[in-house]
């Protein structure tokens, strides 16, 4: 049977069965969302978990979980070239795809690529986001931020930034809570404690190694400002959310 026929005979056959595909709108209003950093409407779309959800979803392999790999990657795709109209820088777009494609590439459930699609869609999301924000941020706070995701594993306080931006401590420091809403400190406490919930989830780093790495005064001391931003104290974290398997 020719290619052309056999397309014939499916176009009927399809257009008997009444089932449409997504209405485009939907899809681009997603892209939208996730170039432009709308962080609550990409959380609420991977809560419904729309992603997994078959109906209107066309039919790319007869296999489920194989239908569901080509659709991350033209998902995928398609959030790419979104980002990087939208701003972002094109090296980085394309390595976060191919981060998160070769991910799930290994994956060997729905549920698996369904998670991961949610992972990724915020993780674009949030670097747009950021990517916002940055655009409205003044030089000096950038230069800051810069500074302390270099220098996360040491001790870093407001004369360090000043003298690296070349500002009164002073007025650093009132221009940082100004643009970001937060002041120096909390802000270093709260990516040091990032950096400890990324530790603690895939690594076998003990407490006082990453109180030490992220140059916490004591155990004790990392212990309770881990507490007091996260809701729960570092063990409990790790036995949540450590994988033996990644």
């Amino acid at each position: 049977m020719s290619l052309q026929k056999e397309w014939y005979l499916q176009e009927l056959e399809k257009s008997e069965e009444h089932v449409p595909h997504r209405p485009m709108e939907e899809e681009y209003t997603f892209y939208h969302a996730v170039s432009s950093g709308d962080i609550d409407y990409v959380r609420e779309n991977c809560r419904k978990d729309t992603f997994a959800n078959p109906d209107g979803m066309g039919i790319l392999s007869r296999s489920p979980l194989t239908n569901m790999k080509y659709h991350f990657v033209i998902t995928v795709a398609m959030i790419t070239r979104h980002c990087v109209e939208a701003g972002m820088e094109l090296e980085q777009a394309y390595r976060l795809s191919d981060f998160y494609i070769l991910k799930m590439d290994s994956c060997t459930s729905i549920e698996a690529i369904s998670e991961l699609h949610h992972n990724m869609a915020l993780d674009f999301t949030g670097k747009m986001l950021l990517l916002q924000k940055n655009a409205i941020i003044s030089k000096s706070i950038v230069m800051c931020m810069d500074y302390v995701y270099n220098h996360i594993h040491e001790r870093i306080t407001v004369n360090d930034l000043a003298e690296f931006t070349g500002l009164s401590p002073s007025y650093l420091s009132r221009l940082f809570k100004k643009e970001l809403g937060i002041a120096v400190s909390d802000y270093i406490r709260e990516k040091k404690i990032e950096k400890a919930q990324n530790l603690l989830k895939y690594s076998d780093f003990s407490f006082i190694e990453i109180a030490n790495y992220l140059a916490f005064s004591s155990q004790s001391h990392f212990i309770q400002t881990f507490e007091k931003l996260v809701g729960m104290t570092p063990k409990k974290y790790r036995d949540r959310y450590y994988r033996t398997s990644w």
